[in-house]
């Protein structure tokens, strides 16, 4: 069984917009999320800056995520403009979906911290998260995880705020790193048991083999939505490595999200994707149909439950 959380946000007192449009009518114009995620990552570079959160202020952007959860919406854009995040809401012109984004003010400026950006589903319970640690180094995941966001409702997507190669050695590597803005936020995830799929993506010579390498990470609770997986991307025409049942190249083990959804029981998938699976066209659209196989089935687990 997993959990769901109802969130109702409209409006955000940070930029002063109304509802997002499409659903009263004076709000600001539908956003392409896709196109948005990209401008956003754009910039990111392996000698891009990052610096790394305290303990306090990582510790408050996942309290303020928390609270937006908890549909406490006040308090959630106070406790994040303590260090300069804000929440806005916005309409996907894909799915005509309205999503709240969670940002950082920073970014705007000269100086981009890397912490990473939220965005998750206004209109249903909160009942999973796909996750994109690697941004623009595993090209396109940051795209593909937008794919899987629209594909099934009740989903959050978080995305890292910078190259994994930024800042002071792996300083901005968050999916091998505890101290990380966005690990606090995923386990905030994690207390409230919601599973979560994270997208990674490896070059043709690591695994010639194989199009993708599923596993469990650490743990064994995803195991069922696991083989869900392997076996609607084996239904695209995608071979596929399953980890919990033979020696893969790249079963992320040692991921920490990973380790810290197998040490509370919650599901958890790490997947690793040949570059066609990422890239923009049919293959990735494949790509998200299949993970949607496994997302669509936790919020319905959880709609049972």
């Amino acid at each position: 069984m997993t959990g769901g959380v109802t969130v109702v946000l409209r409006g955000s007192r940070d930029t002063g917009a109304a509802a997002p449009s499409g659903r009263t009518g004076d709000g600001p114009p539908p956003v392409d999320l896709a196109r948005s995620v990209a401008a956003y990552t754009d910039r990111f570079t392996p000698d891009g800056g990052y610096r790394p959160p305290s303990r306090i202020e990582r510790q408050t952007v996942a309290a303020g995520v928390a609270l937006l959860l908890d549909h406490r919406i006040d308090q959630a854009e106070e406790r994040l403009a303590e260090v300069d995040f804000a929440v806005r809401t916005v309409t996907d012109s894909a799915t005509g979906r309205g999503f709240a984004e969670v940002y950082d003010r920073v970014d705007q400026g000269p100086a981009p911290r890397g912490w990473g950006r939220v965005l998750l589903d206004l209109d249903h319970p909160v009942r999973w998260s796909v996750q994109v640690p690697h941004p623009v180094a595993d090209h396109d995941t940051e795209l593909l995880g937008v794919r899987v966001l629209r594909g099934t409702p009740g989903g959050l997507l978080i995305i890292a705020g910078a190259h994994r190669k930024s800042g002071e050695g792996d300083a901005a590597d968050v999916a091998h790193r505890r101290d990380t803005v966005f690990d606090a936020i995923c386990a905030e995830l994690v207390g409230r048991r919601l599973p979560g799929i994270q997208l990674h993506g490896f070059a043709r010579d690591s695994a010639p083999r194989y199009d993708a390498i599923a596993s469990t990470g650490a743990g064994t609770d995803g195991r069922a939505a696991g083989r869900a997986l392997a076996d609607a991307l084996r239904a695209k025409d995608f071979a596929v490595c399953r980890a919990w049942a033979r020696s893969c190249p790249l079963p992320g083990r040692d991921n920490v999200q990973g380790r810290e959804a197998a040490a509370a029981g919650v599901p958890f998938l790490h997947v690793e994707l040949a570059p066609p699976l990422r890239t923009d066209g049919p293959p990735a659209d494949r790509t998200a149909q299949a993970i949607g196989t496994v997302t669509g089935g936790w919020a319905e687990d959880a709609r049972a439950g």
